[in-house]
């Protein structure tokens, strides 16, 4: 079978014997120089851009980072890059750097995604030089994230900890642990502990020190959590804690002081767990704030005993839905508050039925932060677990810093 290269020979092969021919009857009449002219010609047009680009994801390639994808040049200046959707004509906006040696993405690419990547670029004489690749980004079966708390740019209590929960389990948490750091401005040493192998909390010996700003620098894309499974997140997160606030619950007394920065700034009444139903004690940190949620017994194993749509000014203290609350629906001839404890585990506070009263329940809400340390002791049921809610200060730091692996 004749290919079109066999045949583009053949006649190219014909033609050169034909000027052989023709070379061979005016030799002795030909131009020496024009023959020199034509073959340096030849040489120059066969010279090759000095440019060379780089597409960081390999044509084929089917892992390619939905982070660091991008185009690079040396010995010349990108003149465009052309990034789309592979198969369609969707464009992924990127910019070219001002000295125009790079070119990335102007957003993070999705996983599990085919795209194609179609460069040119220019050396220091105009010549051209190209590349294209097409890839597919790592897809979400073959890689694996982790959801954090606190947010970047938030402002949070003393005892908020840095909290990892990754989507698939983590079976080479050195290699996770080590990729992320977390700093803190005050200078204290922050260590991170492994809850099971899908969860990676960091936090000081003591509290943070109030105003210290804590960065935490997130290096995972590419870094393999277990067989077959890379991690995806490469960013920088900062967060502020705010002001010291410490309030600590008396369970015998069914009072709680509130102490900032520490000093004393208010003393309320409170109505703690019953005795069928009771409060546990240790620290425990505020990981959530609502100023009105529904709360269903069935959600937290106890039947149907309640269900009431609209609980004020509800801060979440565990997992397992121990919450700090304003109270409404109490008895007004015989209020608890400061008297006995009445709930089903909650610490509850007097309040009004739409959360806009002035009230005890509306001033603690309004004077607390996500972050913030609430404090039960003298209750009859045991210590809250550490990683029931975001209560590691509960661990001896002994036993903190055994669980980790950097």
């Amino acid at each position: 079978m004749t290919t079109p290269d066999m045949r583009a020979r053949r006649v190219l092969g014909a033609s050169a014997a034909l000027m052989v021919g023709t070379l061979t009857l005016t030799a002795c009449g030909g131009s020496a120089n024009a023959h020199n002219d034509s073959a340096k010609n030849a040489k120059d047009s066969a010279k090759t851009s000095a440019a060379t680009i780089d597409i960081s994801a390999k044509d084929g390639s089917t892992d390619a980072s939905i982070n660091a994808t991008g185009v690079k040049v040396s010995g010349g200046k990108l003149t465009e890059v052309k990034m789309t959707v592979a198969g369609t004509s969707t464009v992924v906006p990127g910019e070219i750097s001002a000295d125009g040696t790079s070119w990335k993405p102007k957003e993070q690419l999705e996983r599990g995604t085919k795209y194609a990547i179609a460069a040119t670029a220019k050396d220091a004489n105009n010549r051209v030089a190209a590349a294209n690749s097409i890839f597919t980004t790592v897809s979400p079966a073959n890689s694996f994230i982790g959801t954090y708390t606190p947010d970047n740019g938030t402002t949070v209590g003393v005892g908020m900890p840095v909290s990892f929960t990754f989507n698939k389990p983590i079976t080479d948490k050195k290699a996770v642990q080590s990729h992320i750091s977390v700093t803190s401005s005050s200078g204290q040493q922050v260590v991170g502990h492994w809850f099971g192998a899908q969860r990676l909390d960091f936090r000081p010996e003591d509290y943070w020190k109030a105003g210290s700003k804590v960065t935490m620098k997130i290096d995972l894309d590419g870094v393999e959590g277990a067989n077959g499974i890379s991690g995806v997140q490469k960013k920088t997160v900062t967060f502020t804690v705010g002001r010291s606030q410490v309030s600590t619950v008396d369970a015998r007394t069914q009072t709680m002081t509130v102490v900032r920065d520490g000093q004393t700034v208010k003393t309320v009444p409170v109505s703690t767990g019953s005795p069928q139903h009771t409060t546990y004690n240790g620290q425990m940190v505020i990981s959530e704030k609502f100023t009105q949620t529904r709360m269903n017994s069935q959600t937290v194993g106890l039947g149907g005993e309640y269900d009431i749509p609209d609980v004020p000014h509800a801060m979440r203290l565990t997992a397992s839905g121990t919450f700090i609350h304003g109270n409404y629906w109490y008895n007004k001839g015989n209020p608890p508050f400061g008297r006995e404890g009445t709930s089903h585990g909650c610490v509850g506070l007097a309040d009004v039925q739409g959360a806009q009263g002035n009230t005890n329940a509306q001033w603690f809400y309004d004077n607390s932060l996500v972050g913030d340390i609430v404090v039960v002791k003298n209750s009859p049921d045991t210590t809250v677990a550490p990683d029931n809610g975001l209560n590691g200060w509960n661990m001896p730091w002994s036993a903190w810093t055994a669980g980790s692996s950097a």
